[in-house]
């Protein structure tokens, strides 16, 4: 399974660049999509400055997405495509949003959704059919990312990566070996 997530990192580091501080993002300093408070989760250092977000190297970037988003989301059990779906919106837009929204795409009534991805909800991926499953996910990271108050400022780039994204993922789709659950 390291060879998807492989895959699944790669395509999240190239839709995510290298270091920037935009003043527009509230994120603060960045690099290669990891900010200064995750950088601080991860590594349990609240002393952390943006010079260690600045020099942060691409083998701790993919020990801090596998270890906060990729587990948490369980990439690992979830069809191949979906964990592209699912991993690099959780990057994009937190690990419990992109949960919800995989839940609430697999017909979880609005009671039931929770955001944590565990026995029930693999079971619904793995029963589903996979291409419907993308793309419904695809059309509801769209509809999350159009209700931000900063959708005028970076919309546009989000829209684009989520059609990359799906685009993406369906392309796993006959490339990618099947898992189990």
């Amino acid at each position: 399974m390291d060879e998807l997530f492989s895959q699944c990192l790669a395509f999240t580091l190239r839709a995510e660049g290298g270091y920037v501080d935009n003043p527009d993002d509230p994120g603060g300093a960045t690099n290669m999509g990891i900010t200064l408070a995750t950088y601080r989760t991860w590594s349990d250092d609240p002393s952390a400055g943006d010079s260690q977000v600045r020099d942060l190297t691409m083998h701790t970037a993919g020990a801090i997405y596998r270890t906060l988003y990729w587990n948490p989301l369980r990439g690992d059990a979830l069809p191949a495509g979906v964990d592209l779906s699912v991993f690099d919106f959780g990057v994009n837009a937190g690990v419990w949003r992109s949960g919800r929204v995989l839940q609430l795409a697999l017909g979880f009534s609005s009671d039931t959704v929770d955001g944590c991805v565990g026995p029930e909800t693999l079971a619904a991926a793995d029963k589903a059919n996979v291409r419907e499953l993308i793309e419904a996910l695809a059309s509801r990271q769209a509809i999350y990312y159009r209700s931000l108050k900063d959708y005028s400022l970076f919309g546009q780039g989000w829209l684009k990566r989520t059609e990359t994204r799906r685009d993406a993922a369906l392309g796993m789709l006959d490339s990618s070996p099947t898992r189990k659950v």
